[in-house]
């Protein structure tokens, strides 16, 4: 019976101290929303990607998975890089072929008369006379 009572105190107790808290609060009323959580550090704006950055790019995580919107941009932003460099290689790509091509038929002509001019064997007994 004495832990009877004990318990039921007790629980006035709690109830007690619970309500006092949520009642007597102060002024500040409920609690503030809180702030949805961003992406701490993007990709940076004023320079390319580096491998680094991707390294380092953690999305905040939310109730299922990642926020969509975080992700995208990041997917986004990547992509645009990846097709500006790929535009880039392609340009110099062809820039290369085009002096390589300019530059061939003159470089082919001059090892064949130097070839002729600068032979590297003994010349025959006909030669000599």
């Amino acid at each position: 019976m004495f832990m009877f009572l004990f318990l039921v105190v007790a629980l006035v107790v709690v109830v007690g101290a619970v309500t006092l808290s949520v009642v007597g609060g102060g002024d500040s009323g409920a609690l503030p929303d809180a702030l949805p959580e961003r992406l701490r550090d993007p990709l940076p704006v004023d320079r390319p990607v580096h491998r680094g950055d991707v390294d380092a790019l953690r999305f905040p995580l939310t109730l299922r998975g990642y926020r969509m919107a975080d992700v995208d941009d990041a997917l986004g932003r990547l992509g645009a890089e990846l097709a500006e460099r790929d535009a880039r290689i392609a340009d110099l790509e062809a820039a290369l072929s085009g002096a390589r091509s300019a530059t061939a038929p003159s470089a082919t002509a001059a090892p064949a008369t130097s070839l002729q001019t600068t032979s590297l064997e003994k010349p025959a007994e006909e030669d000599r006379r």
